[in-house]
């Protein structure tokens, strides 16, 4: 397993695996059992990064979430798991009531939400402090400086160490973070979007707003980070919910243009070439990007978890590498 370090701060910054685990069905889809043979798998072959949030897997259960939470919480307890395991969580986007949804009923990120819904965290998770935790969705009912200012009172009071946003426009980044900075606050220094080897349009209006999708790691927000190399990419959804490997998955409507087959093409012909899975070769192609990025991948399998791991070990070529990002 390769690391890599979060945040700049010695203070807060965390060394983490290069990949993320994706705890989000836990405690729904994929029974305890299963999660905590998964999450000893995953510790076992040098795995440190876990990723949940507050409010899965709310749509599996008509519940309000936290399902998730509970569950490693849970297997932290029983395997007498300390900071040694970053743990990421988001808030945010849990509904307010049970049978409603983050789209018309979401918590928001007011400083009185973000306190109670991270001290909500910690108890299910068993923890003094949240390792990182994430602006899940954007609010555009609460002020940024209000928010800003939230998220900082609980890194300023110990019990959150790294903050990230996830779901937000470019342009909120930016200002979210320039208002910590003017003010002397801790801001976002992990960033979690959707990103993965093939190109998604982003001009199709997505659950979250009419402009496009905004959970969509564009092309402004690559030349964002790109200029921000203190900023970490976590990237969700790299594998496509197994579209890259299984007919009966087939690839979102957004990714259906004309530059997809033409990238698939030299995809396949890498996965050739490496004898890896299109899967490994994606996850090897994010970590060793130009933007340096952590795929967050879950698995409801150890087979599928051990495939996602042996990406970790998989360096691409200089040659391999220029053909995959030549392709437009």
């Amino acid at each position: 397993m390769r690391y890599r370090t979060l945040g700049t701060n010695p203070a807060t910054h965390r060394k983490v695996s290069v990949l993320s685990l994706g705890a989000m069905l836990f405690g729904t889809r994929t029974d305890e059992a299963t999660a905590f043979a998964i999450l000893d798998r995953f510790v076992e072959a040098g795995g440190t990064f876990i990723d949940t949030s507050n409010n899965y897997a709310f749509w599996n259960t008509g519940s309000q979430g936290g399902e998730s939470e509970t569950i490693i919480g849970n297997w932290r307890r029983s395997r007498g798991i300390g900071d040694e395991i970053v743990i990421a969580t988001k808030l945010g986007a849990r509904p307010l009531a049970p049978g409603t949804s983050y789209t018309d009923n979401a918590e928001g990120l007011s400083a009185k939400v973000i306190r109670e819904s991270a001290e909500a965290s910690r108890e299910r998770l068993g923890v003094e402090k949240l390792d990182l935790l994430y602006a899940h969705i954007e609010d555009p009912d609460t002020g940024l400086t209000e928010t800003v200012e939230g998220f900082a009172a609980l890194v300023e009071e110990g019990t959150v160490g790294l903050l990230g946003v996830s779901n937000h426009w470019a342009w909120k980044v930016e200002r979210a973070r320039a208002i910590a900075a003017a003010a002397g606050l801790p801001g976002y220094e992990v960033l979690q979007y959707h990103h993965t080897y093939l190109r998604r349009r982003t001009d199709i209006p997505g659950q979250l707003s009419q402009d496009g999708d905004i959970g969509v790691f564009s092309g402004e927000l690559q030349n964002y980070v790109r200029n921000n190399p203190a900023l970490t990419l976590v990237a969700y959804s790299p594998l496509l919910t197994g579209a890259y490997t299984r007919t009966d998955k087939p690839i979102d409507y957004p990714l259906e243009h004309a530059g997809t087959p033409a990238r698939r093409a030299v995809l396949d012909e890498v996965v050739k070439e490496t004898g890896a899975s299109a899967n490994q070769v994606v996850l090897s192609w994010l970590i060793d990007s130009d933007i340096p990025t952590i795929p967050l991948a879950g698995a409801s399998s150890l087979a599928q978890l051990d495939e996602n791991l042996a990406a970790a070990d998989l360096v691409l070529t200089e040659d391999q590498r220029a053909r995959l990002d030549a392709v437009h």
